[in-house]
């Protein structure tokens, strides 16, 4: 079982509550901790999450600080992840392209979560992070090329920045929005989607059942 999730809403959350929009995201990081709990409680394989965008960058400055803090934070709770058996993997643009924009503290944290969690085996965490859907596609097609190979479904699958991530199985769209982001386009490719209400800090295990229960019936 491979769900995706969009942790939308972080911000609206802490404004309904007349707190900065920092605390949202706090409060997003800490609820995607008991989000991967749930999962691998539920024998959930793989669970990705869109961490940051490609276009997330244009945000106020204070606010990206704040969110790059907290992705250093969450790839840097690898002794709660060993001990779940949770491995953890990245996609998101190459730290070696011209365009990437990730900084160096955070590549080296998710490095080291990498690094540290290879031999779990219980589930796969990939978060994305300086992520787009259509720069991964454009990416893929120039690898295709690269390797003279035909410009197929297979090679652009093994193209990806991660080829051996399965089909999604379901996707998850928290705080009401109706749409996917640019969010593994390519992957989840006839997957049904799980649309809430609630913001990503109000997502529970709950939810989690209904959205893997889509799944199972689509």
């Amino acid at each position: 079982m491979h769900v995706a999730c969009i942790m939308d809403g972080n911000g609206r959350w802490a404004q309904r509550r007349q707190l900065p929009r920092t605390a949202g995201h706090t409060a997003g990081e800490e609820n995607l901790a008991e989000v991967v709990r749930a999962a691998v409680r539920r024998d959930v394989d793989w669970l990705t999450v869109f961490g940051f965008s490609t276009e997330n960058w244009i945000r106020p400055r204070r606010e990206v600080r704040h969110i790059l803090g907290l992705h250093r934070r969450l790839f840097g709770r690898v002794a709660e992840l060993n001990e779940l058996g949770v491995r953890v993997q990245w996609i998101g643009r190459p730290f070696d392209d011209p365009s990437a924009r990730t900084p160096v503290f955070v590549q080296r944290a998710i490095e080291k979560a990498i690094a540290d969690t290879r031999h779990n085996e219980k589930m796969t965490l990939t978060v994305a992070f300086d992520y787009g859907s259509r720069a991964e596609i454009v990416e893929a097609g120039r690898r295709a090329l690269r390797s003279a190979r035909p410009v197929t479904v297979d090679t652009l699958t093994s193209g990806m920045y991660q080829p051996d991530m399965p089909p999604v199985d379901v996707m998850v769209r928290t705080s009401g929005e109706h749409r996917v982001s640019n969010f593994l386009l390519w992957q989840a490719n006839g997957a049904p989607t799980y649309y809430t209400d609630r913001a990503w800090p109000d997502f529970d295990a709950n939810e989690l059942d209904t959205a893997i229960a889509l799944a199972r019936t689509a």
